[in-house]
This record gives C-alpha cells, structure tokens and sequence, in this order.
C-alpha cells in the first residue's frame, strides 16, 4: 500500500484516478477546491480543502507520503487558464520537493507528443481553439521547466489524443514520445485506462525523469 497525495481529486480525470488508487487499497490525501464536489467515502481517504496556490498547506499534506500524484487543472472555461497552469505547476513541484517527496506523477497533456517526425500534437490544424491555452500552458511547462528538473523522480504521463469515459480494460500500449495510434490511425485511451496506467506507475515505478505516453 502506498500514501499518496492527489491533486484535483474531483476532476474528469482525478475522479478517475482516486477510484482506481482506492480499489488497490492505497491510502490518498485528497486535495480539493471544493470538498462539497467530493463523493467519495473511504477510510483509505482524507479530504483536504486548499487551492494549489497554498503551498503550506500542499507541503504539510505532502510531509512522508510516497508520492504526489497531480491532476491539477485550473478549469477549461477558466479564461486564464494558460496563465494559471504555468504559474501554479511550479509551485506543485516545489512544494513536493521541499516536502521530501521523492516521487512526483503528472497527469500530462498529449501536446507535445509527436503526430509526425517533428510535429507535434499541439501545432496541429485540427486542435479546437478553445482548448489551445490549456494544452499549450502543460504543454510549455513540460518542455521549458519540468524537463529541467533534477531534484525530485518526477513522471509526465501524457494520454492519448482523445481521452473519453469509457471502459477499465487494463489493456492498452505505453509509448515515448510519438502519439499512440491504432491501424486506423486514431488516438484513443478510456480515462479509466489512464488511471490504470497512472497507479501501475506508481506501484511499478518504471519511469523516471521522463515522459511516456498510452493509447490503444
């Protein structure tokens, strides 16, 4: 059994993963906006209220667990969106590392992933507008200041390029850096699949310092 923290416990996707963290019976500080949004009830879980942006509180839940796993998103209505996640993520990895957490697991974005030899997902024609401050925000903090980070066994877990409720199936193929895809050329991954993906990881420890991705 692990003791983890994770962030944005009440999202699409961190919904997903406190579900699979708790039926693998690991024990989870969840850290929420708005802890009325929760509807999990576990004794393996401890709710916690606090914005990102309190770093004292993200420190002290962090203090001897095994890892910080975040799902962190500002919201993808919120119009500030890009600003929000490149000045928050920082403040995510700094207050795991002086913590003492030694590992940190990212739900990534599948921008940056490769599509073709040298382009990638995010400077596609085809990605919606709306959705561009948020991918290219994750997208610039894993290029510009995670890949940079040595002090802490961090891991960027990136999707694939639809991620959608669906089925846990536990049967999928982890990639690198190039967009996962199926013989029809379609990027696809269950959010469930993900959040399998996410918690072997964590149990396996695999990665280290890199990204990888998943799909179909």
């Amino acid at each position: 059994m692990k003791n983890v923290v994770l962030i944005g416990a009440s999202g699409f996707v961190g919904t997903a993963i406190l579900n699979e963290l708790l039926n693998r019976n690991h024990k989870v500080t969840a850290i929420v906006r708005d802890a009325k949004k929760m509807n999990a009830s576990n004794p393996n879980l401890t709710i916690v209220e606090a914005d990102v942006t309190d770093t004292d509180t993200l420190k002290e839940a962090s203090k001897g667990k095994d890892a910080v796993i975040s799902a962190y998103n500002p919201g993808w209505k919120n119009p500030h969106i890009y600003e929000d996640t490149l000045k928050n993520y920082p403040l995510i990895v700094e207050s795991a590392k002086q913590a003492g957490v030694k590992r940190l697991l990212i739900v990534g974005g599948a921008g940056t992933l490769f599509y073709a030899p040298g382009k990638m997902v995010m400077d596609a024609d085809d990605v919606p507008a709306q959705l561009l401050p948020g991918i290219k925000s994750l997208g610039e903090f894993y290029l510009n200041t995670l890949r940079k980070e040595k002090d802490i066994d961090w891991i960027f877990l990136s999707p694939a390029a639809n991620m959608t409720p669906g089925k846990r199936t536990a049967k999928f193929r982890i990639g690198k850096d190039d967009l996962v895809v199926d013989a029809n050329g379609d990027s696809n991954i269950s959010v469930e699949d993900f959040a399998v993906a996410m918690v072997d990881e964590l149990e396996q420890e695999k990665h280290h310092k890199e990204r990888f991705t998943i799909g179909y």
